[in-house]
């Protein structure tokens, strides 16, 4: 079953106990990380997790605060992870040994998780979190060690693969009506983004091309012509991309549209949408066709995902 995404706050917990709590949560969920205050009021920080394959996402809300991972806390609880912090809301700091980076928002913040850092936020945050494990990130990118952290901007203005990436995280991790996330695509933007102006010009397009169907799931008369044109090259080169990774433009797009569609449905309770409207929003506009094509990829009918996650959610209640 597809992950849902979950909360943790410190939002009406103890005043005494908020910054342990939220060391602790945090610790289990991402990493661990020394947290002190700024202003006498009680911390009040939100964030919203989500796992992903072997990726880790996250959503963080909260007031001035200071995080820091030292030496003896990387001895402690090493990450053996890299991370990916893409600000949304207040400047921030970030220290190590290499000296101070300002970080505003619009930008992303991609460093080694076991290099001993401090990070500051003078004036409250809201952020997007990205953590993957450390080999698998050597193994995407070649970079064995990741000694300097890089940072690059993910505003419109910006760079257009970190752009995309901002945005999968972004509807994977809202607090309303989130989307799920392709491991995939999350994988192969990272690798474009480390790899900067090495990356594999058929990875970057690849990258591209199916953030662009992330996109625009919803839209029933998406083509690979209008995907082509959305990232700047022509739609013959985009079917030799696709048919390079063993499948073609309108395949990928049908079953990524199947694939979301059961996740939601793995999702809802009861009272939610019907699998009609879970249908329309992943680009289905006859609910027959939606049925075929969700029973030949599955081997299921979508009522019954739908019925089994049900009976799932009132087990884990009772």
């Amino acid at each position: 079953m597809s992950p849902a995404p979950a909360q943790f706050s410190t939002v009406g917990l103890p005043d005494d106990e908020r910054v342990e709590l939220w060391e602790g949560h945090n610790a289990e969920a991402l990493i661990g990380l020394r947290c002190r205050t700024l202003e006498r009021p009680p911390l009040e920080a939100t964030v919203t997790n989500l796992p992903v394959g072997s990726i880790d996402l996250a959503r963080v809300v909260g007031t001035p605060h200071v995080v820091e991972r030292d030496a003896a806390m990387i001895r402690r609880r090493p990450s053996d992870s890299v991370v990916l912090y893409f600000s949304l809301v207040g400047d921030a700091f970030f220290y190590s040994e290499d000296g101070v980076l300002a970080i505003r928002p619009g930008q992303l913040l991609l460093c080694d998780a076991d290099r001993a850092f401090m990070r500051g936020f003078s004036r409250g945050l809201e952020e997007l979190v990205l953590k993957m494990p450390r080999a698998e990130f050597r193994d995407l990118t070649g970079v064995t060690s990741l000694d300097d952290p890089m940072v690059l901007d993910f505003s419109r203005a910006g760079n257009v693969h970190a752009e995309a990436l901002a945005q999968l995280v972004s509807r994977a991790t809202r607090s309303t009506d989130p989307l799920p996330a392709d491991e995939q695509t999350i994988l192969e933007l990272v690798a474009v983004l480390a790899a900067g102006p090495r990356a594999d010009l058929n990875v970057a397009h690849r990258a591209a091309a199916r953030s662009a169907i992330e996109r625009h799931l919803a839209d029933s008369t998406l083509s690979a012509a209008r995907i082509a044109d959305a990232i700047g090259i022509s739609a013959r080169h985009l079917s030799r991309v696709f048919a390079a990774d063993g499948t073609s433009v309108p395949q990928y797009v049908m079953a990524r549209r199947l694939d979301v569609a059961r996740a939601l449905l793995e999702r809802q309770s009861a009272a939610g949408t019907t699998i009609a409207e879970t249908a329309r929003r992943v680009g289905f506009t006859s609910p027959a066709h939606f049925s075929h094509a969700f029973v030949d990829r599955f081997g299921l009918r979508a009522s019954d995902v739908r019925r089994e996650a049900i009976i799932a959610r009132a087990a884990r209640a009772s």
